[in-house]
């Protein structure tokens, strides 16, 4: 699993947090986001495929980029 950085939350992380998705749904999205990679050669963004899935609405969606930009220019403004 990738190490986050101080202050720095995943989208799937965020969307398990807020309670959007369940644990085991965020693994399912990030297997296809994987097997997309490698036999298509493209990256779809978790939050397009939970979206496609039917997990998650586009007002979620934005809910868990507008949290995870709160988080980065509090990073940047603290220095933390």
């Amino acid at each position: 699993m990738m190490k986050e950085k101080k202050g720095e939350k995943r989208f799937g992380c965020i969307a398990v947090e807020k309670g959007f998705i369940a644990p085991d749904q965020l693994v399912q999205a990030l297997e296809i986001q994987a097997r997309e990679n490698v036999e298509q050669g493209t990256h779809r963004l978790l939050g397009q495929i939970l979206a496609d899935m039917g997990l998650l609405s586009q007002d979620q969606v934005e809910e868990i980029l507008e949290t995870m930009s709160q988080a980065m220019i509090y990073v940047i403004s603290t220095g933390r």
